[in-house]
């Protein structure tokens, strides 16, 4: 906005394309989109359109990349810019950027160090393309993954499953879906939790290993520690 640069969000993108061929613009650079952007407007600029996208493609095409490196329990992601086309997240690598994921992060955590990066690489990057001197490379379709438009229900906690992995989903799914599970007909989300291997006091017990429930949100409540929450609950009616 400083630089007088034109930044758009239309509803329809499809609609757009006059308004975009009024600008004639350079180039067109596309972050967090969820639309697939129509090849009569992706060849209107001299240097075409490029998407800025927060994963290692060809790895996790799609509207959901950050959770799922995060419920995968990947140790690294990164960002990729790319030449679009009419399909989706598969035009040709400019160039990559990996990070680090940390045991801790959550999706807000991560996908704030993922925009981070993404302007940096993105300023450091597009001149050599501009000049010519990056020629971009097509995408390994044998390694393509895909990712899912998230739904409430992807939250819900299977306690049959193993302590790290239901700690995985609730750093992905944080702040929505929400990783969640339901006492005596509530659902109550669960914020933050520690995967351990032996029982402690107030351990949920999981498939394999113990959850140590750090901060949980009873339906209609604020959150509150899960020792405040565990006086009124025993652990194992949590227990599936």
């Amino acid at each position: 906005l400083k630089q007088g640069l034109k930044i758009s969000q239309p509803e329809k993108i499809a609609v757009a394309a006059d308004e975009i061929k009024k600008i004639n613009p350079d180039l067109i650079i596309v972050a967090s989109y969820g639309q697939l952007i129509p090849q009569k407007i992706i060849e209107l600029p001299r240097f075409k359109a490029i998407n800025i996208h927060p994963s290692l493609l060809p790895k996790y095409r799609g509207p959901s990349p950050i959770q799922t490196a995060i419920l995968n329990g990947d140790k690294k992601t990164g960002v990729t810019l790319m030449l679009m086309d009419e399909k989706l997240d598969h035009g040709p690598i400019i160039g990559q950027k990996e990070i680090l994921i940390g045991q801790d992060d959550d999706y807000p955590a991560l996908e704030k160090k993922l925009a981070r990066l993404s302007a940096d690489f993105a300023v450091k990057t597009l001149p050599a393309y501009l000049d010519g001197k990056i020629k971009p490379k097509p995408q390994d379709e044998s390694g393509a993954a895909y990712t899912e438009i998230l739904t409430r229900q992807d939250g819900k906690i299977d306690w049959s499953e193993s302590a790290e992995k239901i700690r995985r989903k609730i750093r992905a799914f944080r702040p929505w879906p929400g990783a969640w599970t339901e006492l005596n007909g509530r659902r109550v989300k669960i914020i933050k939790a520690e995967a351990v291997k032996n029982r402690q006091p107030g351990a949920v017990k999981t498939g394999g290993g113990f959850l140590v429930l750090k901060e949980v949100q009873p339906a209609g409540k604020k959150i509150m520690s899960g020792e405040e929450f565990l006086r009124g609950y025993p652990a194992a009616a949590l227990d599936r």
